[in-house]
C-alpha cells in the first residue's frame, strides 16, 4: 500500500468518523497487541464505528484503497488474532455495545458485537434467562463468536458454535450480509453462520450476534474434591463423563495451581490436584447427581468432597479459579505468561495430560495446568522471563510437544483460543493439506485481496 494511497484513505475515513478515527500513538499501541505472549504489532489507525452501517463504510474505503482491516473486540485473546502484523485500520467495535432484541418467550437474543458477556448477563437479570458461555475474561460477544469461544460451562451448555443461531457480517468489500436467522434448525442452504463462527475476522467482520439464551437454574452448588495425584483426579473426571452424569462444569487444577491459590486467599484448600464441580438444578436433582459423582471420586481415592453451601464461598471459589493464574504471575516479577490450549477425546484425557504434566516437571520455568476437563480441553501456561531466549525457547518446544501429542491423541491444537498467529504451523497436521487448501479457497473468495486480518489462522 502506497503512502499515497493509505492518505487518501485516512482522509476519507476522518471525514466519515470525525474523532472516533484516530492515528495516536497512546490509542494505536493500545490496540497492538491481546493478552498472549505475540509481540505487539501497531496499526496505522484506529476506527470507531458505532453502526454496522459505519462498519460497511470504512470496509468500503479500507477495499477500495487496499488497506488491511483488523476487527478488535475487547483484546482479551489468547493467540495473536488481533495484531497488526501487516498495519492497516484496527476497527474497534467497542461502541457497538447495545442488545438490540431480548425475545424471552423464544429464548433467544440480539446484540451487536461489542456487548461484553457480563453486560449482557446483568441485562438478562430478570427475564430469568442467560448467556452462558463463560470464557472467563469479560470478552465482548463479537469477539467470542470470531474465536468460537468456550470455558467453564461447554459440558452442559457447549460453546460459541452450539450458541450462536445468526449473524449479521460486513465482507471485505462493505457489503452487508445476515446468516442465519432466530429458528432452532434449518435446511436452507450453506451453513454461513457456522463458517464465520472461528473465522478471527479473516472473513468477514462480525457486527450482530443472535444467540441462544438459557434458563438460570433452579439451584447450584459447589464441590471442590482433593485428590492424591492428577491422575486420580483426571480419572474421576472420565469417569463421571462415561456415566453420562450432568454436572454443570467440572474445573481441574494441578497441584503447583492449588498452592497458588492458598497463598493468596483463605479458603484452606490442601494442596493437592482438585477439582471443581458445579451441579445445577432442582434440589433433588442435585443430590442424586452429586451423591453418584461423591461415589465415583470415592472409588479414585479423592482425600476430600467439601460442599461450598454458601453462596458467598461459592463466589470466591470461582473468583480464584478465575484470577489464580494472574497471582501466578504476580509471584515471578517481571514474567510473561504464556497460555496454551488444547482438546482431545475423553478417553485421551488422562494419558495426554498426564504426560504433558511429566513433561512440564523438566523444566524450573513456573508452569501450571488447569482444565475445562469436562469437554477435554486444558490449559497449560508458562510463566516465562521475557528478557531470556532459552526460557523461550524452552516454553516453544514444550508447548510445540504438548499440540502434537494431542493431535497424536485425535484431538486438536486449540480447543478455545484459537488460531491467530500462535497456532498456524498446527493447522495443516490437524486438518491435512487438502483441507487447508479449501481454506485458503475461501479466504481467497471472501477476502481476494486478503485485507481482512491477514496473516492470521492462514500464513
Amino acid at each position: 500500500m502506497s503512502v499515497a494511497l493509505q492518505t487518501t484513505a485516512f482522509d476519507e475515513l476522518r471525514a466519515l468518523l470525525g474523532e472516533r478515527f484516530s492515528t495516536a500513538q497512546a490509542v494505536r499501541d493500545h490496540h497492538a497487541r491481546d493478552e498472549s505472549h505475540h509481540a505487539a504489532a501497531v496499526p496505522d489507525a484506529v476506527a470507531f464505528p458505532a453502526s454496522t452501517e459505519e462498519v460497511s463504510a470504512v470496509a468500503r474505503i479500507c477495499h477500495a484503497h487496499r488497506v488491511p482491516m483488523i476487527p478488535f473486540g475487547a483484546g482479551s485473546g489468547l493467540e495473536g488474532a488481533v495484531q497488526a502484523i501487516h498495519g492497516g485500520v484496527s476497527i474497534d467495535l467497542s461502541r457497538m455495545d447495545a442488545v438490540l432484541a431480548v425475545n424471552a418467550a423464544d429464548m433467544d437474543a440480539t446484540v451487536q458485537a461489542g456487548v461484553r458477556r457480563r453486560a449482557l448477563n446483568a441485562h438478562l437479570r430478570d427475564t430469568g434467562l442467560f448467556f452462558p458461555v463463560d470464557p472467563g475474561a469479560d470478552a465482548s460477544i463479537g469477539g467470542m463468536s470470531a474465536t468460537r469461544a468456550s470455558g467453564t460451562n461447554a459440558v452442559r451448555f457447549g460453546t460459541m458454535r452450539e450458541n450462536v443461531m445468526g449473524l449479521t457480517v460486513v465482507l471485505a468489500d462493505g457489503e452487508i450480509i445476515k446468516t442465519g436467522g432466530r429458528a432452532r434448525k434449518s435446511s436452507a442452504g450453506y451453513d454461513l453462520t457456522r463458517l464465520f463462527v472461528g473465522s478471527e475476522g479473516t472473513l468477514g467482520i462480525i457486527t450482530e450476534v443472535t444467540l441462544r439464551l438459557h434458563p438460570i437454574p433452579e439451584s447450584t452448588a459447589v464441590v471442590v474434591a482433593s485428590f492424591p495425584s492428577l491422575e486420580a483426579a483426571v480419572g474421576s473426571v472420565v469417569a463421571t463423563l462415561q456415566m453420562g452424569l450432568p454436572i454443570g462444569r467440572v474445573e481441574l487444577l494441578d497441584e503447583p495451581l492449588v498452592a497458588v491459590i492458598g497463598r493468596h486467599t483463605n479458603l484452606g484448600l490442601p494442596v493437592n490436584p482438585t477439582l471443581f464441580f458445579e451441579f445445577q438444578g432442582s434440589p433433588a436433582a442435585i443430590a442424586e447427581t452429586s451423591g453418584l459423582v461423591r461415589e465415583i471420586t470415592d472409588d479414585h481415592g479423592a482425600l476430600q468432597f467439601r460442599w461450598a453451601e454458601d453462596a458467598d464461598v461459592r463466589e470466591k471459589l470461582w473468583d480464584a479459579r478465575r484470577l489464580a493464574l494472574g497471582w501466578a504471575k504476580s509471584e515471578r516479577p517481571g514474567s510473561r505468561s504464556w497460555p496454551g490450549d488444547v482438546c482431545v477425546p475423553i478417553s485421551a484425557l488422562p494419558e495426554v495430560l498426564l504426560e504433558t504434566r511429566r513433561d512440564l516437571d523438566t523444566t524450573a520455568i513456573p508452569s501450571f495446568i488447569v482444565g475445562h476437563v469436562g469437554d477435554g480441553n486444558f490449559h497449560c501456561v508458562f510463566m516465562l522471563d521475557p528478557e531470556d531466549p532459552a526460557e523461550e525457547a524452552a516454553v516453544a518446544e514444550l508447548n510445540s510437544r504438548m499440540v502434537h501429542r494431542a493431535l497424536k491423541a485425535g484431538g486438536t491444537s486449540t480447543g478455545e483460543h484459537g488460531v491467530g498467529l500462535g497456532k498456524r504451523a498446527y493447522l495443516e497436521a490437524e486438518h491435512g493439506a487438502p483441507a487447508v487448501a479449501a481454506m485458503r479457497a475461501l479466504k481467497t473468495t471472501f477476502d481476494p485481496y486478503s485485507l481482512l486480518n491477514p496473516g492470521k489462522i492462514l500464513p
